[in-house]
């Protein structure tokens, strides 16, 4: 569960990590939510997000 002991707090590190990535991807000239969406659906966009080129 993430409610229970650091799970919470796990899960708030990971969640800032992967914006911090989307961030930092260039490629695509939109805000956070439409690279998390796109991110989402396209699995090589999610690959070079991941890897952090771009």
């Amino acid at each position: 569960r993430i409610r229970a002991g650091y799970a919470p707090h796990n899960m708030a590190v990971i969640r800032h990590m992967a914006l911090n990535l989307l961030s930092r991807e260039s490629s695509a000239k939109v805000g956070k939510k439409a690279k998390r969406l796109k991110a989402g659906w396209d699995n090589t966009y999610l690959t070079k997000v991941l890897a952090g080129a771009g």
